[in-house]
């Protein structure tokens, strides 16, 4: 019996691969010295043979197996490294894409438990496993995923999502959390805990000090704008009916607009741009966090060490380089 199912598509992200299968490794290695078992994990793809990966790098995989067996393993997807809506259209309509989201889908309804990082979590989508459960992605593929996927609570912020047997993560590197993840959940916190200090791996829980909020709004001009005149405005960022009344439209018609661009609400999108700022100064200049509390307009720096607490897990000094 297999504890992981590594699932590879062509063309997938190459060191989301290495990492998954370095992270196995190095749990495997060290598993005795935790007191458990070593995790064993198989290499599949939908048709076996040689994958080829992003960078011309290929592997060697097992082929998928057809029909449901008695298999109780967590099927992992490593990141695909697709980096557009389009790309991400398009690699759905692919066949071997179909394949691995049938295989989900015959793996989830015999109650086997699914993991996907990064664009790979689309392809949980097209399985029907995200209706009604939380779920994280790329920080940018967000909205298209909420919007091709309304009846799932996507959260943008999370670095990895946890719902029952369904397992997301954020962006391309955030595969190494999941793997953490995952081992922490089926081996325990010792073996997660061996594997990080040994790979050198932090605790990540957020995506949110890694977001750019025009970034996230994919290429919507009127958001972009919006995003910046929020920044040139710091300390003292408009309210946001005053930001309604700029851009000659109503709130609910600017929030409409913000909301189908990033997923965000607009009073979300001005915390954003706050947070990038505040880490920006934080990582750049020699301001003290009481400075960076006031140029980004909070009264002290408690609310901020607070705020970026909340939001991003991680006290200002994180980000001082």
């Amino acid at each position: 019996m297999h504890d992981f199912t590594v699932l590879v598509l062509e063309d997938a992200y190459a060191s989301s691969v290495a990492v998954t299968l370095d992270i196995l490794a190095a749990a495997s290695a060290l598993a005795a010295r935790a007191g458990v078992a070593a995790p064993r994990w198989r290499l599949c793809s939908a048709e076996g043979g040689t994958v080829r990966l992003q960078g011309g790098m290929t592997i060697d995989t097992a082929r998928l197996p057809a029909r449901p067996r008695d298999d109780r393993s967590t099927w992992v997807l490593p990141g695909l490294g697709l980096n557009t809506s389009a790309q991400v259209r398009q690699r759905l309509e692919d066949a071997d894409t179909a394949k691995a989201v049938a295989g989900l889908a015959r793996h989830a309804r015999a109650g086997g438990p699914v993991a996907a990082s990064c664009s790979a979590v689309f392809l949980l989508h097209a399985a029907g496993l995200l209706e009604g459960r939380r779920a994280t992605t790329s920080w940018w593929h967000a909205p298209l995923l909420q919007r091709m996927a309304p009846g799932c609570a996507v959260d943008a912020d999370r670095m990895v999502c946890s719902d029952g047997p369904v397992v997301t993560a954020g962006a391309a590197f955030a595969q190494t959390d999941l793997m953490l993840h995952l081992l922490r959940e089926r081996f325990g916190n010792a073996l997660a805990d061996l594997v990080s200090r040994m790979l050198l791996i932090d605790g990540r829980q957020a995506q949110a000090p890694f977001i750019v909020p025009e970034a996230m709004a994919s290429g919507n001009d009127l958001v972009a704008k919006v995003a910046a005149r929020i920044e040139s405005a710091l300390p003292a960022p408009p309210t946001v009916s005053a930001l309604a009344r700029e851009f000659c439209m109503s709130e609910r018609t600017l929030s409409r607009h913000i909301q189908k661009a990033t997923g965000k609400s607009t009073q979300a999108l001005v915390l954003g741009v706050r947070l990038r700022r505040a880490r920006a100064l934080l990582e750049t200049s020699r301001m003290t966090v009481e400075q960076v509390a006031g140029a980004v307009g909070y009264q002290d720096a408690t609310a901020l060490r607070r705020l970026m607490k909340k939001v991003t897990g991680a006290n200002p000094s994180r980000y001082r380089c």
